[in-house]
């Protein structure tokens, strides 16, 4: 279970942390421009960088806690974060009416909870 979880973690690390990158590297201009990005329209562009540097921390709270073994109770907080976020994405798409998004949002989503619930309970490091 321990390396399922690593996988998952890693996966979801990888996917949070190039979304963050996203998010802080462009200007809001040019993600309005991206078709998948239209939410953007809905938010300042501090809180699109604010979203972008959640993404990007949580990204690393999956993984460098465990692996240099400095606070491992980190890893369930990055991803109960990380659920949260996921939350409001799934919100956030939903009153815009944008469904294809959200099936997307709710895989990432029972995989980020999964990493919580299980890094907290029975698998914890």
């Amino acid at each position: 279970m321990n390396v399922f979880l690593w996988i998952v973690a890693g996966v979801l690390a990888a996917f949070f942390l190039a979304a963050g990158a996203t998010k802080l590297s462009q200007s809001r201009r040019k993600l309005l421009a991206n078709q998948n990005m239209k939410w953007v329209e809905d938010f300042s562009a501090r809180t699109i960088k604010l979203i972008g540097t959640a993404e990007v921390l949580g990204a690393i709270g999956l993984i460098l806690p465990a692996a240099l073994d400095i606070a491992p109770i980190l890893v369930p907080l990055a991803a109960t974060g990380l659920a949260l976020i996921m939350i409001g994405a799934i919100i956030t798409h939903g009153r815009r009416k944008e469904f294809p998004p959200i099936a997307i949002n709710i895989v990432i989503l029972i995989l980020t909870a999964l990493v919580a619930i299980l890094r907290f309970g029975p698998n914890s490091f």
